[in-house]
């Protein structure tokens, strides 16, 4: 929900803009801060952005998204799998028109994605179905030394220069018992191409067509569980509608909780996500809150939106939270507030900017910011922290 100031909006975030009274609560109860959650090298992704906030060691553990999307959906990766983030996308007139599919309900997904499975899908090559737009593509001995574009990250642009293509280094390479990056590469590209043509007539917009977008493949991820890392942590939950948040979860050792309506849309069921956070608190030592709609605004550029989804983020969750854990007396309850990157709604994609964040708890001594925002927190009592820093303060401020 992070932005940039916005000349139709006065010169002001959407942060700033909207109605947010239980976030600036929590800040001026509170104490606040700014996060580096995007380490030098690595793009600014959700995956990388909330394993970082968890405190892990990005140089260690990352392997991309597909890896943790494999673990949320409930496929359990080979040795020798390539697993990546398969997006249905659409494309129009030469170009990436959205990086969803018209925003594809989870229903008409799988259906799509089991007829490129029953097509294109063999001993080494899956298609496994995962929500709404948000799928697997498991390619057995494939190479992750490839680039692949995010395809949220190119709105607008040209998709054949975007086609996958080996790392320097990597055309004619491979590692132990695996095809070349030149070989992972062609194939991934032969079934983009060939996906256009069987689900040709399957999308909702006349002038664009469906394709997959393979996309943020990696091995399979060695992770310790949190508990294993930080003391304070004997249990913990997860509450996301993505996959890949709930993949990070799976290999951070956190219990899982479906939410009924939760979708990663503006029409999420925020209340019911609040409510199980809730609930989850008091069985477990930690609960991850994750909301993905105002990221989502963000790609699509509509900032009316992304105002939208951060009073309802606000009013639904935030205060609902707030207010119930307030009255928890006896009970060591702490709350951090924060995004994982900023996705500017005039820039349409994730960019590697330090994030506000807030901390609040019982016995806290407030740092005088009044107000939840970029600009306020820049300000804060907690200065400017990076990576692991984060939890690792968080959890001592208990």
């Amino acid at each position: 929900m992070a932005d940039h100031p916005i000349r139709r909006l006065g010169g002001m975030t959407p942060l700033q803009y909207a109605r947010t009274p239980n976030m600036d609560a929590l800040a001026r109860n509170g104490k606040t801060g700014r996060l580096v959650t995007i380490p030098e090298g690595f793009h600014p992704g959700s995956e990388v952005a909330n394993t970082a906030i968890l405190g892990y060691d990005l140089n260690k553990v990352y392997e991309g998204r597909g890896p943790l999307e494999a673990a949320s959906i409930g496929y359990e990766m080979r040795c020798d799998d390539l697993a990546l983030r398969c997006n249905i996308v659409t494309l129009a007139d030469g170009k990436i028109k959205n990086h969803h599919g018209g925003h594809l309900t989870t229903e008409e997904g799988a259906k799509l994605i089991k007829l490129l499975d029953s097509r294109l899908g063999n001993d080494d090559i899956r298609f496994i179905a995962g929500t709404q737009y948000r799928h697997l593509l498991v390619i057995r001995r494939g190479n992750k030394h490839v680039e692949c574009a995010p395809p949220h990250d190119h709105p607008c642009e040209l998709w054949r220069p975007l086609l996958v293509r080996p790392e320097d280094g990597w055309a004619d390479k491979a590692d132990s018992g695996r095809i070349t990056g030149r070989e992972t590469a062609d194939l991934l590209n032969r079934l983009i191409i060939e996906s256009q043509e069987i689900l040709a007539g399957c999308g909702r917009d006349a002038d664009g067509k469906l394709s997959i977008w393979p996309w943020g493949g990696g091995y399979r991820p060695a992770m310790n569980r949190l508990c294993d890392i930080y003391p304070q942590i004997s249990s913990g939950a997860v509450i996301s509608a993505v996959d890949l948040i709930k993949g990070i979860g799976h290999y951070a050792g956190l219990r899982i909780i479906k939410v009924e309506g939760a979708t990663g849309l503006a029409d999420t069921n925020y209340e019911g996500k609040a409510q199980a956070a809730l609930e989850a608190l008091r069985r477990d030592d930690f609960v991850f809150l994750h909301v993905e709609a105002s990221d989502e605004a963000g790609h699509d550029g509509d900032m009316e939106l992304k105002l939208r989804t951060i009073e309802n983020l606000d009013r639904k969750i935030v205060g609902q939270i707030y207010e119930e854990v307030k009255s928890w007396r006896g009970e060591p309850v702490a709350i951090a507030l924060l995004p994982d990157h900023p996705t500017p709604v005039e820039v349409r994609t994730h960019v590697n900017e330090p994030v506000p964040f807030a901390v609040w708890n019982r016995n806290i001594e407030a740092d005088g910011v009044q107000t939840f925002d970029e600009e306020s927190c820049v300000s804060g009592g907690y200065g400017m922290l990076r990576f692991n820093e984060f939890i690792e303060t968080f959890l001592n401020d208990v």
